[in-house]
């Protein structure tokens, strides 16, 4: 006989469709990527503090998007809240994507390093990819010393904060559901 997954019993005595279990796993990605995003930060700025990063890339990235647009004459006020939301708006997506991704895979990888391992494709997609790829930094191989081993330690901090607040959001949506 197949094994149950509480949480789906509970939905289904619940009357949830799958859309319905979508968008509750995507609003619990969005909560972790947020959290993983101040925590991401925290790191980041520890290593720029430290003479490790430079200028921060989601700094650059802002600056580049804002040069493509023929942006690039704004005050320092504004890139610099433009670059916090970019990273926040970046942080939650592809944490929203992450919570619908485990709810339909459903691994059985411990959350925070399942967590982890998606915050290194997210580094490796990023700096190894697409940002490179357009120009605005150099592959880690080229950049600076020790901005991509910070940077990849921060997504690996993203990604296991993102892994853990999806795993206690959702054992303790089954805890409440169970009464």
């Amino acid at each position: 006989m197949a094994e149950c997954d509480p949480g789906s019993l509970a939905a289904w005595i619940a009357g949830e469709d799958d859309m319905q279990r979508d968008i509750k796993a995507g609003i619990d990605g969005a909560i972790g990527g947020a959290a993983g995003t101040v925590l991401m930060s925290l790191v980041m700025l520890g290593a720029k503090k430290a003479g490790l990063m430079g200028q921060l890339p989601p700094k650059r990235i802002t600056e580049a998007a804002l040069e493509a647009t023929g942006e690039a004459q704004v005050s320092t006020e504004t890139v610099d809240a433009l670059t916090v939301i970019a990273h926040f708006g970046y942080g939650i997506g592809a944490g929203t994507l992450f919570g619908v991704a485990v709810r339909r895979v459903r691994p059985s990888l411990d959350r925070g390093f399942l967590g982890a391992l998606y915050g290194t494709l997210i580094w490796f997609v990023s700096y190894k990819g697409w940002v490179p790829a357009l120009g605005i930094m150099p592959p880690p191989e080229r950049d600076r010393p020790y901005r991509p081993e910070s940077m990849l330690v921060a997504h690996w901090v993203y990604g296991w904060t993102l892994g853990k607040v999806l795993a206690w959001r959702s054992s303790h949506a089954r805890r409440w559901l169970r009464g």
